[in-house]
């Protein structure tokens, strides 16, 4: 049986992501901004996000898949493009958690053929510990050194997403 240690509360993520939207709503301003989601991670994320940017944008999704367990399999890839037309509009990438930089990395490099105007990221959870790839996150809500953590939409083979708080999850051995 796994143990969940508490680690951001309800309360704390909601303070964040309204700040991080009033942040984004003021630099996109009068700028054609899409919001993207990367699947599967970020939907909790990007839904609370996007009721804060409080100007004119749209909202689409890509996928994104490197994890299997608590390990990242080194093998990206786009399980679903995005839907809208990019060329030369304000893309903001939303995920739930830069880890190793290496799905980011090659994200923005998928995303930089579709000829945005820009690119810049967004994340719920910034974390160092693992980090691989040079990737610069634009707005993060919550920077953590290490940990396996689940909630919020972040899982562990599919699970946890649903906890409404961020917990460090312990596996028993």
């Amino acid at each position: 049986m796994p143990e969940f240690i508490p680690l951001i509360s309800q309360q704390e993520i909601q303070e964040k992501i309204r700040e991080i939207g009033q942040k984004i709503t003021r630099d996109y301003k009068d700028l054609d901004l899409v919001v993207v989601g990367v699947l599967k991670g970020s939907f909790i994320f990007l839904a609370d996000l996007v009721r804060h940017i409080t100007i004119d944008h749209e909202i689409d999704l890509v996928g994104a898949s490197s994890y299997e367990g608590t390990s990242s399999t080194g093998q990206i890839q786009i399980t679903k493009p995005p839907d809208f037309d990019l060329e030369g509009r304000d893309v903001l990438l939303v995920e739930d958690i830069v880890d190793t930089g290496r799905t980011l990395v090659m994200l923005v490099k998928f995303m930089q053929g579709l000829n945005p105007r820009s690119i810049k990221i967004c994340s719920l959870i910034d974390k160092n510990e693992r980090r691989e790839a040079k990737i610069n996150v634009d707005y993060s809500c919550f920077s953590l050194d290490r940990g396996f953590i689940v909630g919020y939409g972040l899982d562990y083979n599919e699970k946890y997403r649903n906890l409404p708080e961020i917990f460090n999850l312990k596996l028993q051995s």
